[in-house]
């Protein structure tokens, strides 16, 4: 688990937690998972639908392509617990890992444009799937874009353990 954010909205993350998939994560996976973490608990907005406010801890775990969001406050009251399929996310999870997988295997090899031009459809990709994420929870919990931006990297990596090449 991971704590951090002394700011003082009541509308916010305050804690972390994944539940291990179990497949390895190289050095670059737990890199990129931490400064996830560590960028959403610095700076999130999390609205649960029709409650009072926070802070809260958030627990994700993925169990048969679904991902579950368990929320709690900091006192462990239970806010809410949701099962996302995602079955919607299908798409949008390959063609993210694949477009991940170009730019670090053309770091070296391929010219700043080319680079550029993967990074860009990278971004978009990510914020395409944002978008989503932000709809599909609406009805549950209110995010803004960059928090969703970062739960969207911790669900890719938590999908690309149990699943290498997405979720086909």
């Amino acid at each position: 688990m991971t704590c951090m954010n002394t700011a003082p909205s009541r509308f916010r993350l305050s804690a972390i937690s994944l539940e291990p998939p179990g497949g390895p994560m190289d050095a670059a996976q737990k890199h990129e998972q931490a400064v996830a973490i560590f960028d959403l608990l610095d700076n999130n907005r999390f609205e649960p639908v029709e409650h009072g406010g926070g802070p809260y801890r958030l627990h994700l775990e993925l169990m048969e392509r679904r991902l579950v969001l368990s929320v709690t406050t900091e006192c462990g009251a239970l806010v809410l617990c949701h099962h996302l399929s995602l079955t919607s996310f299908r798409r949008l999870l390959k063609d993210y890992r694949i477009v991940c997988e170009s730019l670090a295997n053309g770091a070296a090899r391929l010219p700043p444009d080319r680079l550029e031009a993967i990074d860009m459809g990278r971004r978009a990709i990510h914020n395409e799937a944002s978008a989503l994420l932000r709809d599909r929870l609406k009805s549950k919990v209110e995010i803004d874009q960059s928090t969703a931006r970062r739960l969207f990297t911790l669900i890719d990596l938590m999908v690309s353990q149990t699943l290498p090449a997405g979720v086909d």
